[in-house]
């Protein structure tokens, strides 16, 4: 049910970030709603209209899903830190052992 709810959390998520990407904004943006990028299916104030509401069905659609996989996912989480990994902390490790001293050569 999770992965269902997660995939389709994602592809709804694409959707919402290419259709406010479409939408035209005060500077033109990427903007290609106006009546010369729909050629003649729709009006420019029709188009807006449609992004305006399709926004809003995918945000709707977004927040839901979201609290349902928090809702589904609450209490399933791991306790414990990140940090500890799949073998829990590491062992402190021995000191490598020195090095032999090389030895010098006198200079002229």
């Amino acid at each position: 049910m999770n992965t269902v709810l997660l995939v389709l959390f994602l592809l709804v998520t694409l959707a919402l970030i290419g259709v406010i990407l479409v939408q035209r904004s005060e500077g033109g943006g990427l903007g290609v709603g106006s009546s010369q990028g729909m050629g003649s299916f729709m009006t420019g104030r029709g188009t807006a209209n449609l992004l305006t509401r399709t926004t809003a069905v995918l945000g709707t659609a977004f927040m839901v899903l979201a609290l349902a996989l928090a809702i589904l996912g609450r209490g399933q989480a791991p306790r414990g830190s990140i940090l500890d990994g799949p073998g829990g902390p590491a062992a402190p490790t021995a000191p490598a052992p020195a090095l032999p001293s090389l030895p010098t050569v006198p200079t002229n």
